[in-house]
C-alpha cells in the first residue's frame, strides 16, 4: 500500500518537473531545464518509476539535456522515422513512428 502511494507521488513530481523544464526552455534557461529533467530521471530511478514514452523522447540519451524543438534540438521526419539531433552534444536519436 505504502509503496504504491510513493510511486504515485513520484509520478506526479516527475510530471511537474517536466512542465517546469518546458517552461524554463521556453524562457531560454537551458541549464535549469536540464536540471529539472535530471531530477525527474533521478526520482524515477529512486522509486522505480519509468518515464513515459513522451518524456523519454524529451531527454537526450547521451548528455541528458531537456530537448525542446528549435531551441536546442532539431527534429526531422524521414521514412517513418523521427530523427532528433541534440544541439549540445550532437547525438542523433531515432524513433519509429506511424502516420495515422
Amino acid at each position: 500500500m505504502v509503496k504504491r502511494f510513493h510511486k504515485k507521488i513520484a509520478r506526479k513530481r516527475m510530471d511537474l518537473l517536466f512542465q517546469e523544464a518546458e517552461e524554463a526552455a521556453l524562457a531560454n534557461e537551458l541549464k535549469m531545464a536540464k536540471r529539472y529533467a535530471s531530477l525527474a530521471r533521478r526520482i524515477g530511478m529512486r522509486y522505480n518509476v519509468s518515464l513515459r514514452s513522451s518524456q523519454k523522447r524529451r531527454i537526450c540519451k547521451r548528455c541528458y539535456s531537456f530537448l525542446y524543438p528549435s531551441i536546442n534540438c532539431r527534429i526531422r521526419l524521414k521514412d517513418g522515422i523521427l530523427v532528433t539531433l541534440c544541439s549540445e552534444c550532437g547525438t542523433i536519436n531515432r524513433y519509429v513512428y506511424r502516420e495515422r
